[in-house]
């Protein structure tokens, strides 16, 4: 079972803030193992795309209240 790295983005985000830098150090810093799980105010559509080209498939969980828990796991090969 990999390993998840957890990154909450809600609290940048409410305040005005672009956590797209975090994002994407978060996921160069994945080890072969980890799985980023990723949560946000939002579904980051346009993320989907740019990790996708990156090896990443997703899954998206609705948390209620607008949230939602997506989790990026590098699909085989990548």
């Amino acid at each position: 079972m990999a390993k998840e790295r957890l990154l909450d983005v809600r609290a940048t985000i409410r305040a005005g803030g672009e956590p797209f830098d975090d994002i994407m150090q978060a996921v160069a810093e994945l080890e072969v193992d980890e799985e980023l799980v990723l949560l946000a105010p939002f579904e980051p559509v346009p993320l989907f795309g740019v990790l996708g080209a990156k090896g990443f498939s997703h899954t998206t969980e609705s948390l209620g209240g607008g949230d939602y828990r997506v989790r990026f796991t590098r699909t085989p090969g990548s």
